[in-house]
């Protein structure tokens, strides 16, 4: 039976025994990492975290990000994972929306200026915390002392705890809550229970081999989104080993798999690319048997340095890595989003998008998935539950696809405008609302092109009585307000937008808008 608590997959990890986690070449067993978040586990409760409570973390990829996930679920409280491209009003939004009680983050890492972001969101978007946590490696360098009048705890302080020796975790407990674009200009909170994380991740061990003889995953995209988690806790449930590096840097990735004989790894963007870049041997990195994820066009010359590249399927509501194309079908049906479900209880269909109906094998519609590694749904916002699920339960996914066979389907895209931007789903209006604030702008419209790197955005801007537009200022200005991957590549003004008039109002022509873009660029 899959384990059905956090704490109980770590238990189970700990069972096992041997190497848990290789963080940058230093190993740390399952034992370790158990005690490390019981540790933690006592200095949240010092801090007053209780079950139900929230705790933001917004670290890279680090073992103490795993331990403050486990202590949390020994708490029976909730993490709310926060990207760190985050920057101030996003992090004022999640941080404060969510009620979180706790804040972790690590001050100097990569010397960004997190203490000038959190001073940036303000002390009335924050009310909510009391305590905030300073990760930090350097045990020489103290820790800041107050942040926003709140008195902050090192973290090694909170690991020289004494173990916290109770476990309340449940299957039903909330355990972990990741952002997503919705329908409105703030992101949604997607809530899973522990059940779901737990029982997924021994599902995705089994179906993508994390847990075979061997394995080895190196985590190359970050925990706090589904991609990154997924990846994260499969080879725990597994009871092999995950390997960390903070952040993707193609040297020290290509180190890691060699040094690590690593055997899967996530990769979105133009990560395969950086690391066979990264060689000139013919076979670079013979020990990988799965490369997890895959572009349009990627898979055939991968596969010809070594590399197998398989498409997946997964979202925030359903977590990740819920399907894959077979290991041994051809490049070009390797490269078809989808595949056959990992696990036997996870049903899929597909529904036509005007008249409802549910469509047989191979026809269009929106794609709709039940099973168990799926959303409590959307923390705070009840409306917003009720409508993403079908009366007989089924998650309405937003995206366009068809069934192959039972369990088998092929995603083909979003139906709506949401891009997907260094493997997070972005909602344009959130970049939208950043721009609409800056006085030159009196609206903004942002679509999505096929970059050399993968989609990037474009904005169009309406000016402000007619003011023009100073470009490089635009972007400088969204850079300070939200993460680097979502700030516009170019910024083109409009004197109108293209639009369908319609009887619930005029309809922008995204299409149209997106078609200028690629000329406009052309010769850029």
């Amino acid at each position: 039976m899959n384990p059905q608590t956090l704490t109980e997959l770590l238990s189970r990890r700990v069972a096992v025994g041997g190497t848990a986690i290789i963080d940058r070449d230093q190993p740390m067993t399952a034992v370790a990492l158990q005690a490390e978040s019981q540790r933690v586990a006592q200095g949240l409760h010092d801090l007053g975290v209780r079950e139900g409570d929230r705790v933001a973390i917004w670290l890279p990829n680090v073992p103490a990000w795993l331990a403050c996930f486990f202590a949390c679920a020994r708490l029976g409280a909730i993490v709310v994972a926060v990207n760190t491209r985050f920057r101030s009003s996003e992090v004022a939004d999640i941080v404060g929306r969510s009620g979180a009680k706790v804040l972790v983050y690590w001050p100097g890492y990569r010397g960004i200026d997190f203490e000038g972001i959190l001073n940036d969101a303000g002390i009335d978007a924050l009310k909510g915390l009391t305590a905030i946590v300073a990760y930090d490696e350097e045990a020489a360098r103290p820790a800041p002392r107050t942040v926003l009048g709140h008195a902050v705890k090192p973290y090694r302080e909170l690991n020289a705890c004494p173990p916290y020796a109770r476990d309340h975790a449940r299957p039903d407990l909330g355990c972990l809550v990741f952002t997503t674009s919705g329908t409105t200009k703030l992101p949604k909170f997607v809530l899973h229970h522990q059940a779901s994380m737990a029982s997924h991740a021994a599902e995705a061990a089994r179906g993508f081999g994390y847990g075979d003889d061997g394995a080895v995953t190196l985590l190359t995209v970050p925990m706090c989104g589904t991609f990154g988690m997924s990846h994260a806790l499969s080879p725990l449930a597994g009871g092999r080993t995950v390997v960390m590096i903070p952040t993707f840097e193609v040297q020290a990735a290509a180190h890691a798999i060699r040094t690590h004989q690593v055997t899967h790894f996530p990769a979105t963007g133009d990560i395969v690319a950086q690391l066979l870049a990264a060689s000139s041997a013919p076979i670079p990195y013979p020990s990988v048997r799965m490369v997890i994820g895959v572009r349009a066009g990627q898979a055939a010359p991968a596969q010809a340095r070594g590399l197998t590249m398989v498409a997946v399927y997964g979202s925030s509501e359903m977590q990740a890595v819920l399907s894959h194309q077979p290991l041994d079908a051809q490049p070009a049906q390797r490269e078809l989003g989808g595949g056959k479900l990992v696990t036997r209880e996870t049903q899929v269909r597909t529904r036509h998008t005007e008249t409802g109906k549910i469509l047989p094998h191979g026809e269009s519609g929106e794609l709709e998935f039940k099973g168990p590694s799926g959303l409590m749904g959307y923390y705070g916002n009840p409306e917003a539950t009720l409508a993403s699920f079908t009366d007989d339960g089924f998650f309405k996914s937003g995206d366009l696809g068809y069934t192959v066979a039972e369990g088998d389907f092929v995603f083909l895209s979003r139906i709506g405008d949401v891009l997907r931007l260094s493997g997070f789903l972005v909602n344009p209006m959130e970049i939208e609302a950043v721009l609409d604030a800056h006085p030159s702008v009196a609206v903004s419209q942002v679509v999505g092109i096929d970059g050399p790197r993968g989609p990037m955005p474009v904005a169009f801007v309406l000016p402000n009585n007619g003011s023009g537009i100073d470009e490089a200022l635009l972007i400088a200005h969204c850079k300070k307000q939200i993460a680097n991957y979502k700030v516009p590549h170019h910024v083109l003004s409009i004197d109108a937008f293209p639009f369908t008039p319609s009887a619930n109002g005029n309809k922008i022509q995204k299409a149209k808008l997106r078609e200028m873009a690629v000329a406009a660029l052309l010769g850029k």
